[in-house]
């Protein structure tokens, strides 16, 4: 009881700091763990760079003419890897205009679709919304252009 009650009282107090008005399905809570994360969104000179602090990349093996492309390199960080995981999740229900969703929720929303095909669809997606979540914190371009739908949370 007591931790529960220390575990809420901690969150609200986080939660306060958040911007008001967020992407519907990105909560308070969790933009302000991917900020805590991130930290400078500045500091990230491209896409490249900042996909790669969170380990959302895929390693390559290559060796003369052959090459293969292996998973994810999970060399980043694990936190904000894990975040970015489920708030495609949450995105992929309340952001149907969003062009991620437009794009893996053809493999993401199929029941039928293999595990390993929705893995991979849903990291993919992780990593194009840790560079578009980058481009909107730097002022690249705004909500409206990645078709987010915006509530005060």
């Amino acid at each position: 009881m007591v931790i529960n009650k220390a575990v809420q009282d901690l969150s609200k107090r986080i939660e306060a700091d958040a911007p008001k008005v967020l992407p519907k399905g990105m909560g308070r809570l969790a933009h302000e763990n991917i900020e805590t994360e991130v930290r400078d969104w500045n500091r990230f000179s491209s896409r490249r760079a900042i996909a790669s602090y969170s380990g959302l990349t895929g390693w390559v093996s290559s060796s003369g003419e052959s090459r293969s492309d292996l998973s994810i390199t999970k060399a980043g960080n694990r936190r904000l890897r894990t975040e970015l995981v489920e708030l495609s999740w949450r995105l992929l229900l309340y952001q149907p205009d969003d062009y991620l969703v437009k794009k893996w929720g053809f493999v993401l929303n199929n029941p039928k679709a293999h595990s390993r095909a929705r893995r991979r669809a849903i990291i993919a997606f992780a990593r194009q919304l840790l560079v578009d979540l980058w481009r909107w914190k730097t002022g690249r371009r705004t909500s409206e252009q990645f078709g987010w739908i915006l509530t005060e949370a």
